[in-house]
């Protein structure tokens, strides 16, 4: 199972570390999820996991469900960056 690490901007870090959208949006597609914030403040994180399935993966990110659970989050899409373990 592939390991994946995805950053973005959020409006607001303590909404999005308490939000339970995430679980329920990956749940069956990832596991092993773990949030990252950047040390000094700001508004970037960083989310780890392990992917079942890189397609449906791909299609929930670009779902009406996927694009719900950001905007609750506040996660900004536009500057969403997915990295793929090597």
């Amino acid at each position: 199972m592939p390991k994946l690490l995805a950053t973005h901007d959020v409006d607001d870090v303590a909404h999005w570390l308490a939000s339970p959208r995430r679980a329920e949006v990956f749940e069956g597609i990832a596991t092993n999820l773990q949030t990252y914030v950047m040390p000094g403040g700001g508004n970037k994180v960083a989310l780890s996991m392990e992917v079942a399935d890189m397609d449906a993966l791909d299609a929930m990110l670009k779902s009406e469900v996927g694009a719900a659970a950001m905007k609750h989050d506040g996660v900004r899409p536009d500057t969403i960056v997915m990295y793929v373990e090597g």
